[in-house]
C-alpha cells in the first residue's frame, strides 16, 4: 500500500457507497463516493483502490481507469469481471483485479431455486391464469427425483447445491474448469459435458464469462440435452447462443429460465420475450437486500488488509 500519491496528497479510495455507511474502514485514506455519475469525485490519478460501481455497465466501469496512474487494486462488487476487462490494458503492470466472492452466493442461489421451482411447477401459467380468472389445475413436474447438472461449480455453484439438498434430487452433477473431488462428490470438466447432458433434467449455468465459456451453450450443447429438460442461466447472457436457444424453445423440446440474456437488457420486440416455455427475470440474481451488508463487509475487510500491507483476497488476475 502507498500512503501518498504525490507530495502531501493522501491516497484516495473510490467507493460506490458513502464511507460513513461502511463500518470498519481503516484510517489513512480519502474516501470518495462515486457511483458512476458524470463528474468524478476527485482526481483519478490519486486513487489507489478503485471499487467499481455496481451494475452500471462496462462503459462506466472502465471510464476512469486510464487516468488511474496510481491504482493498485480494482475491486468489483460482482462475481463476474467481464465488464472491467476492457479497461485492464489501460492500467500499469501489477494492478490486482478482485471480484466479490462471498457477496452474491446467497442471493443468486436463492433465485436459481426460485427459477427452477417456478418453471417446473408452472407458476408463470398460474399468474396468467389469475389475471384471466382461470382455474388452471393440472399435474406438474416436481424437483424431487430430478437429475441436476451445475455447469460452473465455484462458490455460487456450491451454494446452489446447498439449497438443492432438501429437495430430494436424484442426482447432482458438477462441472468446472478443473476436475477435483469435493465432499459431495466429483467435479467434472467441460470435456465431460457430452456424457452428462443427456442425463440431466435441469441444467444450471453459473460459470464466469470468458473465452472458454463464450457461446458454450450452442446448438450442439442444447441438442445433447434430453427432451423436456430445463436450462437455467444465472451466469452471463453470452454463455448461451440466443439463436440456438430460440430454435429449441420454439420447437417445444426444451424449456428455459433466464436471469441473463444476450443481448442485455433484452430489447422490446425481441423474440425471446414471447418464446414458449421461457421464464425471464431482469438480471436480479444478486440484487437483493442481502447484497449491501455483504458488499460492505467485504470492502471493510479488503481495505483493512490493504492498509496494513497484507494480501487482499479474491484476486482473479494481475495486470502485466
Amino acid at each position: 500500500m502507498t500512503a501518498t500519491t504525490s507530495g502531501a496528497t493522501r491516497a484516495a479510495v473510490w467507493l460506490p457507497f458513502p464511507a460513513d455507511e461502511i463500518d470498519g474502514l481503516p484510517d489513512g485514506f480519502d474516501y470518495l463516493f462515486w457511483d458512476g455519475g458524470p463528474e468524478y469525485p476527485g482526481d483519478p490519478a490519486h486513487c489507489v483502490y478503485y471499487v467499481v460501481p455496481y451494475m452500471k455497465g462496462s462503459e462506466i466501469a472502465v471510464r476512469p481507469m486510464g487516468a488511474m496512474s496510481a491504482v493498485q487494486v480494482v475491486q468489483t462488487l460482482s462475481a463476474g469481471i467481464d465488464h472491467v476487462e476492457p479497461g485492464l490494458g489501460l492500467l500499469r503492470p501489477g494492478v490486482r483485479l478482485c471480484n466479490a466472492k462471498g457477496v452474491h452466493e446467497a442471493s443468486t442461489a436463492e433465485l436459481t431455486l426460485a427459477l427452477i421451482l417456478a418453471s417446473l411447477r408452472g407458476i408463470p401459467g398460474f399468474v396468467h391464469g389469475q389475471d384471466a380468472e382461470e382455474w388452471r389445475s393440472g399435474f406438474y413436474p416436481a424437483l424431487a427425483d430430478k437429475s441436476v447438472l451445475i455447469v460452473g461449480y465455484g462458490s455460487i455453484g456450491s451454494a446452489i447445491e446447498d439449497r438443492l439438498a432438501p429437495f430430494e434430487c436424484a442426482r447432482v452433477a458438477r462441472v468446472a474448469r478443473s476436475a477435483r473431488t469435493t465432499e459431495r462428490g466429483p467435479v467434472h470438466t467441460l470435456d465431460d459435458l457430452p456424457a452428462l447432458l443427456p442425463e440431466a433434467d435441469v441444467v444450471v449455468l453459473s460459470t464466469p464469462l470468458n473465452p472458454s465459456t463464450q457461446g458454450l451453450v450452442g446448438a450442439e450443447f442444447l441438442a445433447a440435452m434430453k427432451d423436456g429438460a430445463l436450462l437455467v442461466n444465472v451466469a452471463r447472457g453470452g454463455v448461451v447462443d440466443t439463436k440456438a436457444l430460440l430454435t429449441e424453445l420454439e420447437s417445444g423440446r426444451l424449456r428455459a429460465a433466464l436471469d441473463v440474456t444476450d443481448p442485455e437488457p433484452l430489447p422490446s420486440g425481441h423474440p425471446l420475450w414471447h418464446a414458449p416455455n421461457v421464464l425471464i427475470t431482469p438480471h436480479v440474481g444478486g440484487s437483493t437486500s442481502a447484497f449491501e451488508p455483504r458488499a460492505k463487509r467485504l470492502l471493510a475487510a479488503q481495505l483493512t488488509r490493504f492498509a496494513a500491507g497484507e494480501p487482499v483476497v479474491n484476486v482473479v488476475s494481475t495486470t502485466g
